[in-house]
């Protein structure tokens, strides 16, 4: 017997009992669509978080002043004014593995344009820290050496700040007031989105370190800053970078011996390295969990073949009996199982990408669904339709032909 010949037999039985192969089949179909599903939900997650690293910058190293103790109690992280803009500059002199350097300090202010305004944060920094976080400008000009040189009363605007004051006008050109002192906007900084911690970057006004520390903050500490961004030249030198950056930093604060530094180094690259493996081991988590239900659905497979079995055993007696051998008898039994499968299994990649959609359009959530999912799903139903449709397949096979005709 050929195997096109076994197919249209296979489909022919399938046929004959409609709802049961329905039945059979729906196991398969729900487990491959959970699965596929579940993957698209994790995957998009994955993307997101991704996403949210880049908006970061990479090679990154963030430095934060450490703590004060003052009558015995110990302030938290920051709590010091500990760095300075001189820090900076030695550390783009004297640290050959950093590419970039920039200080920055940072406040709440509300912003007054007309008889709108919008509170926001604030943000005094240096044209390299647009560098560092390679962040765009939209329309406009960025911050200069100059602007910082002067005390330009100019800013930049995030897209939230930007849409709250100015709706779909460009800001450009116009005069906001900052704390009651005017500024002039000269740029509109591209779209950010979301921070790996759920914060909107795009809700900032940037201004030029000094005018912030002369107007704005106007801190005791004239040349102190809030934290410095540091790039490193590479990926393979961030770790270097970091080991330089804080050996020179204690030199200069004369940190010696069993001193607590008075500041803090992050490796953002590695935190947020950590974030974006955390998605993954989410999204092979869910998958792992939805295929669950495809176990229970072979199981369902195997029994009712063995149902199938066990009501046709004359037909299989009969075919004996005209010559069919044991190996024709296995495919059969064989192809049927895999046909459910592999048909349930296709039914369900629709399902699931059809359910993924839907999710992704109510809850405004992105998911991906990929091609190695969807081939993934479909050989595994057909892996499942094999494994457990031998059983009954090879009991089918091993009946004896006078036992089976004489069965009632």
């Amino acid at each position: 017997m050929d195997f096109l010949q076994t197919v249209k037999i296979a489909l022919r039985a399938l046929r004959t009992n409609k709802m049961r192969s329905f039945l059979t089949m729906l196991g398969i179909i729900i487990g491959i669509a959970a699965v596929i599903a579940m993957m698209a939900v994790g995957s998009g997650a994955s993307y997101v978080i991704s996403q949210q690293i880049a908006s970061i910058g990479s090679n990154i190293i963030l430095v934060l002043p450490g703590s004060t103790t003052s009558g015995g109690l110990r302030s938290g992280s920051g709590g010091s004014q500990t760095l300075t803009s001189d820090d900076v500059k030695a550390i783009m002199a004297e640290c050959p593995s950093v590419d970039l350097a920039a200080p920055t300090v940072r406040s709440s202010a509300l912003v007054v344009f007309g008889n709108l305004n919008w509170s926001t944060v604030l943000m005094g920094t240096t044209p390299e820290m647009f560098e560092i976080r390679e962040w765009a400008i939209s329309s406009g000009r960025s911050i200069n050496q100059q602007d910082v040189d002067g005390a330009a009363k100019v800013c930049l605007l995030g897209q939230t700040v930007a849409e709250n004051l100015f709706g779909s006008s460009d800001p450009v050109g116009k005069m906001v007031r900052i704390k009651k002192v005017p500024f002039t906007v000269i740029g509109l900084l591209e779209r950010k989105g979301q921070s790996p911690q759920g914060q909107d970057q795009d809700d900032a006004v940037f201004v030029p370190l000094r005018t912030a520390q002369r107007n704005l903050i106007r801190s005791p500490f004239p040349n102190s800053v809030g934290a410095l961004m540091v790039k490193g030249k590479s990926e393979a030198l961030l770790a270097k970078a970091e080991e330089e950056v804080n050996s020179l930093l204690k030199q200069r604060h004369r940190i010696t011996g069993s001193k607590e530094a008075d500041f803090s180094t992050r490796n953002l690259s590695e935190i947020l390295a950590v974030a974006e493996q955390s998605a993954k081991a989410m999204s092979l988590l869910l998958g792992a969990v939805a295929s669950i239900s495809l176990l229970v659905g072979g199981i369902g497979i195997m029994n009712i073949m063995l149902v199938s079995v066990t009501e046709r055993t004359r037909e299989i007696g009969i075919r004996m009996a005209i010559g069919a051998k044991k190996n024709d008898i296995l495919l059969q039994f064989m192809t049927e199982a895999v046909l459910l499968t592999m048909l349930g299994g296709i039914i369900g990649i629709a399902l699931g990408a059809g359910g993924a959609t839907v999710v992704s359009r109510m809850l405004s959530w992105p998911t991906l669904i990929s091609f190695q999912s969807i081939a993934i799903a479909f050989v595994f139903s057909a892996v499942v339709g094999i494994f457990f449709g031998f059983y009954p397949a090879k009991k089918a096979a091993g009946l004896n032909p006078i036992d089976a005709l004489r069965y009632e």
